[in-house]
């Protein structure tokens, strides 16, 4: 074992020594056989081998390990720590949030009252309806009984296939339709609706003599007439459904509220009196563009319109460059005199060496 002799080999060594070494005096100290026997192993170590008469020794392999190292590479080892950081990061980001959510608690927002969406229905077609309405009433209200195939054709466009033409008429008389204003449409169920029509007539006199010993029928000046026509949807358009009914105009409007005037400039009123004036004069002699500041476009005012004078011109409170007010103003307009009323922007014109007002633009009313 280890290359050391064995107890007998080693009694057999000791005995040929003992014959070969001369007898001293001297007591020679014990050999340590560890010692001989590591020196001898070292011997036969270092010592060559005859290739001839060296003894086959069996090579004695280490144990390997039974595992194989490899060689980590760069990008495994990048990955690796790179994916532990994304882990550590996403729990300590969840930590965080629950230590928040248990710290500061959410705020829970008052219930909120659902309601069902309204759903808005198709609207009605009003521009159509008004449309129909008016030939309707205009056809309705005309009449003349030399005639009467005219009013039934017209009659027969906005009515249902096989409707009655006549509609109530007698076949006597003769009266014209001078305008039409629509109205109010209120739909109604099954889409049906109700138009509100305004119709300017004028009866004329019939063109057949009364009978003898009858007065003849007086003549009425034009006038309007109220009608509320019945209409509906069918066959993707709006028709007529059966005779309308006259009703009242009313002769006056409603109590308009009372609206607050802008306070008024005297100072700069009177400074610019005079513009005004120049203005209006131009303005019904049909040349505004030297009155008027550059780029402004005002249209002039139709032939026979003469000036008889400015009212009265009240500029508002303000400052600046542009500036508005207030003109009333006296025509003279087919033999007659029309006093109105315009809203008037100025603007400030500045040249090398002056400066001036004049007028932007013009609208009728006081809105």
């Amino acid at each position: 074992m280890l290359g050391l002799p064995d107890a007998a080999d080693w009694d057999e060594r000791k005995k040929r020594r003992e014959k070969k070494t001369p007898q001293s005096g001297t007591p020679k100290e014990p050999v340590n056989p560890w010692e001989v026997a590591a020196e001898q192993l070292k011997e036969q170590r270092t010592a060559p081998i005859p290739a001839a008469s060296a003894p086959r020794t069996a090579i004695v392999q280490e144990p390997t390990a039974p595992w194989v190292t490899v060689e980590e590479r760069s990008g495994s080892a990048f990955a690796r720590r790179f994916g532990r950081g994304v882990l550590w990061t996403l729990v300590a980001a969840f930590a965080l949030l629950g230590a928040k959510s248990v710290l500061i608690p959410k705020k829970t927002p008052p219930p909120v009252q659902s309601t069902a969406p309204v759903q808005a229905g198709p609207t009605y077609p009003d521009d159509e309806a008004q449309a129909v309405a008016s030939r309707f009433a205009r056809a309705y209200l005309s009449w003349d009984e030399q005639d009467p195939e005219a009013r039934a054709a017209g009659l027969a466009a906005v009515l249902p296939d096989s409707a009655d033409t006549k509609m109530g008429w007698d076949g006597k008389g003769r009266q014209d339709v001078l305008a039409v204003e629509p109205g109010t449409v209120t739909p109604a169920a099954q889409k049906q609706a109700r138009v509100r029509v305004d119709v300017l007539v004028r009866p004329a006199t019939s063109a057949v003599p009364p009978k003898r010993g009858t007065a003849p029928t007086p003549t009425l000046p034009a006038h309007w007439i109220g009608l509320e026509v019945p209409v509906v949807q069918a066959g993707g358009r709006v028709i007529v459904t059966g005779p309308p009914g006259m009703v009242g105009i009313p002769a006056t409007g409603p109590t308009a509220p009372e609206l607050a005037g802008p306070e008024a400039d005297s100072a700069f009123s009177e400074q610019t009196t005079e513009t005004v004036t120049k203005f209006f004069t131009a303005y019904a002699a049909g040349d505004t563009e030297t009155v008027t500041a550059p780029g402004a476009f005002v249209p002039p005012l139709p032939a026979g319109v003469s000036l008889v004078g400015v009212t009265s011109w009240t500029a508002d409170k303000g400052s600046g460059t542009d500036r508005t007010g207030t003109a009333r103003v006296t025509w003279q307009l087919g033999g007659a005199q029309l006093d109105q009323t315009y809203r008037v922007e100025l603007t400030r014109v500045a040249s090398a060496d002056a400066q001036r007002w004049q007028v932007a633009a013009v609208h009728g009313g006081t809105a």
